[in-house]
């Protein structure tokens, strides 16, 4: 099978350039996304020399109390890149104090990706799905970027209103192994499904999953979704395909 690790955050490995070259020997599509723009160069030069690693350019909102201020050279550098990531709202009760900061920078995002355009965008959204979508609807016209939703957990009238407005889900085998976690997945769209392991903040077995892990989300996808591995693997594969055209 094909696999599509969406969301991994390679450089925070210690084997960061050993998993490079893993994702790209075992043709895995693996997103490599960023947390601060310092460590965009690092990333990209690995990346570049592959087929199969891309670099996000990211400023992770839940670091933005402390660094927001390095919004402006991620501006500088998002010409670099298509892909963005992770950016969004955190509104979890350790990072609800700096919202304001948080949504602030996230406009910033959004409106340097509008006027680039084609841009794709992966999206932390916890406690904030609400607001997230209110801002690409500020933000944003129809067509001019596309977004991920990483790990959603937001509610199902979220889910609904992020599909209607033509967003994509990255789903890895956490959230997977949850009522909730498949009830929500199995009610999203499946042409805009996803699989990420979100590592190394996910587990596999006795260590932090890897993009070669991502074969669990699919077979858990695949059961919560009631098709085969095989199928949801070409699933997710199509997606990509579609995503990135």
């Amino acid at each position: 099978m094909r696999l599509v690790d969406f969301h991994c955050h390679l450089d925070l490995y210690p084997e960061f350039e050993t998993l490079v070259a893993e994702s790209e020997r075992l043709g895995i599509f693996t997103l490599a996304v960023t947390t601060t723009p310092k460590a965009w160069a690092r990333n990209n030069k690995l990346a570049s020399s592959t087929k199969y690693v891309r670099a996000a350019l990211g400023l992770h909102p839940q670091l933005v109390a402390e660094r927001w201020r390095e919004i402006d050279l991620w501006e500088r550098l998002l010409d670099e890149t298509r892909y963005v990531g992770e950016v969004g709202l955190d509104a979890g009760p350790r990072y609800y104090s700096s919202m304001d900061r948080q949504t602030e920078v996230l406009r910033r995002v959004l409106r340097c990706c509008a006027q680039a355009g084609g841009k794709i965008l992966s999206i932390h959204s916890v406690r904030a799905a609400p607001k997230v979508l209110d801002l690409i609807e500020e933000e944003v016209p129809k067509g001019r970027a596309k977004f991920v939703f990483h790990w959603f957990t937001g509610s199902a009238a979220d889910a609904r209103r992020a599909a209607d407005l033509g967003c994509y889900f990255s789903v890895n085998s956490q959230m997977l192994q949850t009522d909730r976690g498949r009830a929500l997945v199995s009610s999203l769209p499946i042409d805009r499904l996803l699989t990420e392991t979100d590592g190394p903040f996910t587990s596999e077995g006795d260590g932090p999953a890897r993009p070669c892990d991502v074969a669990t989300a699919v077979r858990h996808l695949a059961m919560a979704r009631g098709i085969s591995s095989e199928e949801s693997a070409a699933v997710v594969l199509r997606n990509l395909k579609t995503l990135t055209a």
